[in-house]
C-alpha cells in the first residue's frame, strides 16, 4: 500500500546489521587493543611499587631479603603451579606455542586465558616484589594475546579475523606498551611473532600497536621505558667502530651462554640438583631465593629487580655502580628464571648489558660517560639473549633516543645475534617448541590404549 518492497527493505536492513556489526566488531578489537595497553601499565605499576618496597625494606633491614625472598618464592611458584597453571616463565613461549596449536590436540592445556592475565600480573610483579631479578616485557607479551584471544568469540565472521591473527596483534601490543615503544612493537610482530601467517596481519597489528602505546602513554607519559629524555654521546667514527667491535665479541658470547643455560635448564637439564628441581620445586625455588638473597646481599641490593633504576643510573651517569654488577645480575637473572617463576628476561638482559658496558668503558677511555658503549651493549646481550636483533636494537633506539648511533646499534645487534647462534638455538623458539612436545606427551598419555 506504501509503495515499499518488501524484498528491498530486507536487504537493506541485513545490510545495515552486516554494517552495524562490522562497526560493532572493530569497538570490539580496539577495546582489546587498549586493554593491553592498560594492563602493562597496571603490571608496570605494581612490579615498581612492590620493588621499592622490597628495596627500601631490604636497606633498613639486611636479614630481610633471607626471608621475603625465599618465602615469597616458595608462595609465587605454589600459587601459581596451584592456580594459574601456565602462567609461569617468560610468557613470549606460550604466546608461540599457542600459534602452533594444532586443533586436533583436544587435550592441550591453555596457555592463554584471563586466568593466565590475572596469574602474570599478580605473580609476575609479586616475585619482582621479592627481589627476585625478573622483567615484566615478556609477561605483556602473554598478557597481550591472552586478552585478544579471549575476544575473539565477540567478533563478528564478517571482519574475517583469525585467532592467530589476534594472538599476534594481542602479544606485539603487550611488547609496544611494555617498552613505551610502538615500532619495536612492530617488529617483534615482523622477526618473532608472525612466521607463517599471512601478510594481511600488519594492518591488525598496526591498529593494536597504536592503541595499545597511546593508552600507555597517555598513563604513564611519553619518555622512554628507563627515562624521559636523551643521554650524551660523545665520540667520533672511530671510537663508535671501537665500541661495536668490543660490544659484538663480549656481548655476542655472553648473551649465546646465557641463552644456552636457559635452554637447557629448562629442556635438558640432568643432575642431582635438576632432580631435586622436578621432584620438589616449592623447595627449589626457596633454594633459588637464599641464592638471590645472597647474591643481593654481596652487591649491596643492586642484583635485585628488574635493574631498571640500575640501568637509569648508569645511562644517566647519576650513579658508579660496582664492576660486579653486570656479572651478578647475570647470574641472579638465571637462578630467577630457573626458580619456575612468570617473569621474563628483557630488562634483566638490557640491565646486564649496562653492566658489561659499564665494565668495558675503560678500555675506551669512556670511563667517565660511556653512554654509547652502555647502549650498544644492551642492544647487543638482549640480541645475543633472544636473536631477535632488529627488535633488540629498536628497543634501545626508541627507549634511550639512541638514533644518533643507530648504525651501530644495527651491527651490534646483528653480530650478536649471530655470535650466539654457536652458542644456543633461538631461546623462544626452543622453548616453544618444548611446551608443545610436553603438551604432545600429555595428549598420548590420554589417549585410550
Amino acid at each position: 500500500m506504501l509503495g515499499i518492497d518488501p524484498r528491498r527493505l530486507r536487504g537493506t536492513l541485513l545490510r545495515h546489521r552486516d554494517y552495524l556489526n562490522t562497526w560493532l566488531g572493530r569497538l570490539v578489537f580496539w577495546g582489546g587493543a587498549i586493554g593491553v595497553g592498560s594492563l602493562a601499565v597496571l603490571f608496570a605499576e605494581l612490579s615498581s611499587t612492590l620493588s621499592q618496597i622490597f628495596v627500601q625494606g631490604a636497606a633498613r633491614f639486611p636479614w630481610l631479603p633471607f626471608v621475603v625472598t625465599p618465602l615469597g618464592g616458595v608462595l609465587c611458584v605454589w600459587l601459581t603451579r596451584r592456580y594459574f597453571v601456565g602462567a609461569e616463565g617468560s610468557g613470549i613461549p606460550q604466546a608461540l606455542a599457542e600459534l602452533k596449536r594444532s586443533p586436533e590436540w583436544t587435550h592441550w592445556r591453555p596457555l592463554l586465558s584471563l586466568r593466565i592475565i590475572a596469574g602474570k600480573i599478580l605473580m609476575g610483579a609479586s616475585a619482582v616484589g621479592c627481589g627476585f631479578s625478573l622483567g615484566r616485557e615478556g609477561p605483556c607479551v602473554q598478557v597481550g594475546a591472552s586478552l585478544m584471544n579471549a575476544i575473539h568469540g565477540f567478533l563478528p565472521a564478517s571482519l574475517g579475523i583469525q585467532r592467530n591473527h589476534l594472538l599476534v596483534a594481542g602479544g606485539a601490543a603487550g611488547i609496544a606498551a611494555a617498552f613505551n615503544a610502538p615500532l619495536a612493537g612492530i617488529l617483534f610482530a615482523i622477526e618473532e611473532m608472525s612466521k607463517g601467517v599471512e601478510a594481511r596481519l600488519s594492518g591488525l597489528v598496526i591498529t593494536a600497536i597504536v592503541l595499545a602505546g597511546v593508552t600507555a602513554q597517555a598513563l604513564m607519559g611519553s619518555g622512554g621505558h628507563f627515562f624521559g629524555g636523551g643521554f650524551l654521546i660523545i665520540g667520533g667514527d672511530a671510537d663508535q667502530l671501537k665500541a661495536v667491535i668490543l660490544a659484538v665479541v663480549v656481548c655476542g658470547i655472553t648473551g649465546g651462554l646465557f641463552a644456552r643455560v636457559v635452554v637447557r635448564g629448562v629442556t635438558a637439564w640432568r643432575g642431582p640438583l635438576a632432580d631435586f628441581r622436578n621432584r620438589h620445586p616449592i623447595r627449589f625455588a626457596a633454594f633459588c631465593g637464599l641464592l638471590v638473597a645472597g647474591l643481593g646481599l654481596a652487591t649491596g641490593g643492586q642484583s635485585f629487580g628488574s635493574g631498571l633504576e640500575q640501568t637509569r643510573a648508569l645511562l644517566e651517569a647519576e650513579g658508579n655502580l660496582p664492576w660486579y654488577f653486570g656479572p651478578t645480575k647475570f647470574v641472579a637473572t638465571l637462578v630467577s628464571y630457573l626458580a619456575g617463576l612468570p617473569g621474563g628476561i628483557f630488562a634483566p638482559s638490557l640491565a646486564i648489558g649496562a653492566g658489561l658496558g659499564h665494565d668495558l668503558a675503560p678500555l675506551l677511555h669512556q670511563a667517565d660517560a660511556p653512554a654509547m658503549l652502555l647502549a650498544l651493549c644492551m642492544a647487543g646481550f638482549l640480541a645475543a639473549v633472544t636473536q631477535a636483533p632488529i627488535t633488540s636494537f629498536v628497543i634501545v633506539m626508541e627507549m634511550a633516543d639512541g638514533y644518533s648511533i643507530v648504525i651501530g646499534l644495527m651491527t651490534t645487534s646483528l653480530l650478536s645475534s649471530g655470535i650466539s647462534r654457536f652458542f644456543s638455538p633461538p631461546l623462544y623458539a626452543t622453548l616453544a617448541d618444548a611446551l608443545i612436545e610436553k603438551q604432545k606427551e600429555t595428549e598420548t598419555r590420554r589417549l585410550p590404549p
